[in-house]
């Protein structure tokens, strides 16, 4: 057959890099995916995305596995828990299982939807007609309240249908329907107090601007070695109402002053709540004791192993506490339009019955090719392109982080077929005898070509119908078609034409 053309190679340098994207892993051991901040576990350094390898010594390789090490729990007494991680070990004293939730480790990096993991579905719409901006808004301050109530795994996102409505898409692995409904149907609530005292709540009522995204009043200030890694510090500005600002002079005119390494603060702190849950607490600077200010600077800090990491938390955390600061309480009133769930065993049984029918679909394919065109060769390319495109997708997938739900899988699928139907129309123009193989070759991308961009104007209406329900068919569909007259049509060409010369 001659040396392999740049098409091919680059098909092959394509699928080699896809499969590092997707990265098969045979990590054992249990992931940790979230660690309750008040708990003696975050206390003790226990974090997200921490791989755990043994508990009091006894390995850890199953969900079950997890369960059954903590099932003397709780105790009457605290007792020695010693849990071992891929970096470190860790030693807690408790009377009751540690406050962090854990699943298995994901084997390749490719993200699965709730289709397929399980949890519940919400897709919400606010009582009055919001803009792009003001979703976004609705959708960080709705995170932020499903945070404080410990619920992980959570995905949320801005939708929108073809006649310009806006919605929020919230998605939770492990919720039930009727405890996103009453979480959700909340409209969220932000106070600031000083001990038992209300000083402003959010909103425009009491606050009348944040500063964001300018570095003369926002930003990370300095950062410094601490014990176990490294620490940053963030600071930006908030401007009160003048009511808002009377109210804090007349709290803070009465309160002592503490002196710490890091400055002079007064002896009480600045306690942030959204639905009556502690988010955070601030210190209060000397100067501003009993004064009557509108501008007031929020002060916070960020932690990590590398400062690297310790600047991304500060920056986390700033940008949680001013979209809170903003957002936190909400003047409108969310109600559900679309309220399922999916059980993650179902999820599971969609996934095999997927690969056993797209693998049983290919090669029935590949038989019908072997003795419709009697060339052994020819079954084989096709079968080598059709897995090369869903292994590009997968990849392409894993990069962009691009969560895979049903809708999607069926556009994999679609270009499956796709695929087969453009790779007979190559194999038919090959034996056309009356013309060059180049030219044979030639015409038949043509006419690949011409139906690509007739299935690309059909697909884009896809990635906003439905409430963007069908995005994820849009864009898999939408890759795959792509890759296929980039990448794969021409390399299969390539590969028929050195077949038949």
């Amino acid at each position: 057959m001659g040396k392999l053309s740049w098409r091919v190679w680059l098909l092959i340098i394509i699928l080699f890099l896809s499969l590092l994207s997707i990265k098969p892993s045979f990590e054992s051991g249990i992931i940790i995916k979230s660690v309750d901040k008040n708990s003696t576990a975050f206390d003790s350094g226990l974090r997200a995305g921490q791989i755990i390898k043994s508990i009091d010594g006894k390995h850890i390789k199953t969900i079950e596995d997890y369960s059954v090490a903590l099932e003397k729990f709780p105790t009457q007494e605290k007792e020695k828990l010693i849990i071992r991680t891929k970096e470190q070990e860790y030693i807690l004293f408790i009377d009751q299982a540690p406050k962090i939730s854990v699943s298995k480790i994901p084997s390749t990096k490719i993200r699965f939807g709730l289709d397929l993991e399980g949890g519940s579905r919400a897709l919400v719409a606010p009582e009055v007609k919001l803009s792009s901006s003001e979703i976004n808004d609705l959708i960080a301050v709705t995170r932020e309240r499903l945070n404080v109530y410990g619920l992980t795994d959570i995905t949320i996102r801005p939708v929108s249908d073809l006649v310009g409505n806006n919605y929020m898409l919230v998605e939770i692995a492990g919720a039930t329907p009727s405890e996103l409904q009453e979480l959700i149907a909340k409209q969220g609530k932000f106070e600031a107090k000083i001990g038992n005292t209300t000083v402003f709540v959010g909103g425009e009522k009491d606050i009348a601007s944040v500063c964001r995204n300018d570095a003369s009043c926002s930003g990370i200030d300095s950062c410094f070695q601490v014990q176990g890694g490294e620490a940053c510090r963030f600071r930006f500005v908030i401007y009160l109402s003048e009511e808002a600002a009377k109210k804090h002079a007349d709290i803070t005119k009465n309160l002592g002053v503490n002196v710490t390494e890091q400055g002079r603060y007064l002896d009480k702190k600045l306690d942030l709540y959204l639905d009556d849950n502690l988010v955070d607490s601030l210190l209060i600077s000397e100067d501003l004791k009993g004064r009557v200010t509108t501008q007031i600077q929020i002060q916070g800090s960020g932690f990590g192993k590398t400062r690297e990491e310790a600047i991304n938390d500060a920056k986390q955390n700033m940008q949680k506490l001013q979209t809170v600061l903003i957002t936190g309480s909400l003047p409108f009133k969310l109600k559900i339009v679309k309220l399922d769930t999916i059980s993650p065993v179902l999820g599971d049984k969609f996934i095999h019955i997927i690969i056993l029918g797209g693998l049983a679909a290919i090669l029935v394919v590949a038989l019908i090719i072997l003795v419709r065109y009697r060339n052994f060769k020819s079954s084989l390319a096709l079968l080598f392109t059709s897995f090369s495109e869903v292994i590009i997708i997968l990849g392409i997938a894993a990069l962009i982080h691009w969560n895979l739900d049903l809708p999607s899988i069926a556009g994999i699928l679609a270009v499956i077929g796709t695929g087969v139907d453009q790779q007979i129309v190559i194999l038919d123009e090959s034996r056309t005898r009356y013309l060059s193989i180049k030219e044979r070759l030639k015409r038949a991308l043509f006419i690949i070509i011409s139906a690509y961009f007739t299935s690309l104007v059909s697909l884009l209406p896809l990635y906003w119908a439905g409430a963007g329900l069908l995005k994820g068919f849009a864009v898999t569909t939408i890759i795959g078609i792509t890759t296929a007259v980039l990448i794969t049509r021409p390399a299969f060409a390539d590969i028929i034409k050195k077949i038949e010369t």
